[in-house]
């Protein structure tokens, strides 16, 4: 009879083993814990949120700021290519009479979202009979956010929005973000180079600045970060004053404001 000897391996060799693996193991649940919407990392965040933020810091930056008699809104518009049509590209976008709102992020996002906002809208004009607040509008639009962060098949919305209104209250601007969080501000930015936008508005803003100081400085907060010439076809500028009626600043009108501040 023959005798097979089986030589079991150091316990080292075994060790090392046993270490790998559970460094595998570790990897493995990190990255599964990684595409779970509804599920909760062990520091208790939800990590697609955090990658929507991230897509929100990678956009082109935009502001905005609430005057005395109304609010103004700016935001970068860099066509990725001279043969694109720029009229057919727009940042900001009108959601009712009174409101407008733009955003950092993903563009194709905005258009849902902002689809959803006017629908919104005007089921609140057909139901009451009367244009709907600022801030009812912000909130039933986080609810729709909201929603995105706990459903499974669904993925958040890429985006902040910055929402700027005038009602019976006054002047409003209010910024929406993909964890359905959003709050009013009285000057704000998101985008790629918000916290240099933010500190210099730190710097100019003031309670009582009128409407046309308050594009000035928006202009000059987008020209103190802007990566070229800015121009009038490269920003968009939409502007909402006591007469409630939101509008978009025209290219003709952009260029005598920047050549104020020049």
């Amino acid at each position: 009879f023959f005798f097979l000897m089986i030589r079991r391996p150091p316990r080292s060799t075994q060790s090392r083993s046993s270490a790998a693996s559970d460094v595998y193991k570790r990897q493995i649940q990190k990255n599964m814990g990684d595409f779970p919407l509804t599920t909760f990392s062990s520091k208790g965040e939800l990590l697609q949120i955090e990658y929507a933020i991230n897509a929100v810091n990678k956009g082109e930056t935009a502001l905005g700021i609430k005057a005395r008699n109304g609010v103004v809104i700016a935001v970068e518009k860099k066509l990725t290519s001279i043969l694109v049509d720029e009229e057919s590209y727009q940042k900001v976008q009108t959601i009712s009479g009174h409101i407008g709102a733009t955003y950092a992020g993903l563009g194709p996002d905005f258009r849902v979202l902002t689809q959803k906002a006017r629908k919104i809208s005007s089921t609140y004009h057909l139901k009451y009979l009367e244009p709907i607040h600022v801030n009812t509008l912000c909130a039933d639009t986080a609810k729709v956010v909201q929603e995105y962060t706990q459903l499974g098949g669904r993925r958040p919305f890429g985006l902040s929005m910055l929402i700027a209104g005038y009602d019976d209250e006054g002047p409003h601007l209010y910024q929406l973000d993909p964890s359905a969080a959003f709050y009013e501000w009285k000057a704000t930015a998101i985008g790629k180079n918000m916290r240099n936008a933010k500190t210099f508005l730190e710097k100019r803003y003031t309670a009582d600045m009128e409407i046309d100081d308050a594009i000035h400085v928006a202009l000059l907060t987008l020209k103190e970060s802007y990566e070229g010439q800015m121009n009038s076809k490269n920003i968009e500028v939409g502007i909402i004053g006591s007469d409630r009626q939101f509008k978009v600043l025209k290219p003709e009108e952009l260029k005598d404001y920047l050549e104020e501040v020049e």
